[in-house]
C-alpha cells in the first residue's frame, strides 16, 4: 500500500490508426475534442496536470470540486476537459476562449491509481472497473467515459462521425497503462471535424515544418 503517490504520471498517447483495429479485446472510445488532463487528488489537495506538466486546478474548479467530494482521499485520472453543449456535444471553441472556465468538466477514460495503490501495471480491462467505482456516485464535474468492446469498432466510429464528433481511440484491453505513444492505443479521427484541419494545420506552421520548407523561424515569427 502507498502512503505517498508515486510520481511523474505521464499520459498515454494514442499513435494515428488508418483503420478501426478488430478483435474482441479491443475497447473503443468515442474522442472528445478538448485539453488532456491527469487528475491527482492527494488528500484535501487536487492538481489537474496537463501534458506539458503545468498544473490547471485554479482554471477549472468544478473538476477540483468534484475530485474533493469523493469518498476515496488518493487516486490520479487520466481524462479530456471540455465544455459540453445542451445536447452533450463537446464545445472546443466554448473551452479555448476561457469564458467557460467554471463549466469545464472531465471525461474520464482511466485511471492510474486508487486507493493509494499504482494500477499503471494492470490490464486496461481490469482499471476500467476500478475507474467505474471511484465514479459511480460522481457529483457534476467528473464523469466516466463509456466505450465499447470488440468487433462494434468499425462501426461505432462510421456513427461518431455521422454525429459530427471528433473521432474514436481503440486500446487493447490486455495492455498496461504506458506514457508517451504507445501503438495498442489507436485514434482514428473524423477528417470532416474542425480539430482534424486545426492539427493539420498547426503541424504545418510548426518550426521543424518552416525549417523544412526553407522558411527562417526568428523570436517565434517567420521572416
Amino acid at each position: 500500500m502507498l502512503t505517498v503517490m508515486p510520481k511523474p504520471f505521464e499520459p498515454a498517447l494514442p499513435v494515428k490508426g488508418a483503420t478501426v483495429p478488430l478483435g474482441p479485446d479491443w475497447l473503443h472510445e468515442i474522442k472528445y475534442d478538448g485539453y488532456r488532463l491527469i487528475v491527482v487528488r492527494q488528500d484535501k489537495s487536487v492538481r489537474l496536470l496537463t501534458k506539458g506538466g503545468h498544473d490547471w486546478s485554479k482554471r477549472y474548479p468544478l473538476i477540483v470540486e468534484a475530485a474533493l467530494q469523493n469518498r476515496q482521499k488518493r487516486f490520479v485520472i487520466d481524462g479530456e476537459a471540455v465544455v459540453l453543449t445542451m445536447t452533450g456535444l463537446p464545445d472546443f471553441d466554448a473551452l479555448h476562449s476561457r469564458r467557460h472556465d467554471d463549466e469545464v468538466q472531465l471525461y474520464a477514460f482511466d485511471i492510474l491509481a486508487g486507493d493509494g495503490d499504482d494500477y499503471r501495471s494492470l490490464p486496461l480491462k481490469l482499471r476500467k472497473p476500478h475507474l467505474a467505482r471511484l465514479l459511480a456516485r460522481r457529483p457534476e464535474g467528473i464523469f466516466a467515459a463509456p466505450y465499447e468492446q470488440g468487433e462494434i469498432g468499425p462501426e461505432l466510429f462510421r456513427h461518431a462521425c455521422l454525429h459530427g464528433l471528433e473521432g474514436m481511440v481503440s486500446k487493447h484491453g490486455d495492455r498496461a497503462y504506458r506514457a508517451g505513444r504507445c501503438d495498442h492505443w489507436i485514434k482514428n479521427k473524423n477528417r470532416q471535424h474542425p480539430a482534424f484541419h486545426r492539427v493539420r494545420e498547426t503541424q504545418k506552421n510548426s518550426p521543424h515544418a518552416l525549417r523544412r520548407r526553407g522558411t527562417s523561424v526568428a523570436g517565434g515569427r517567420t521572416i
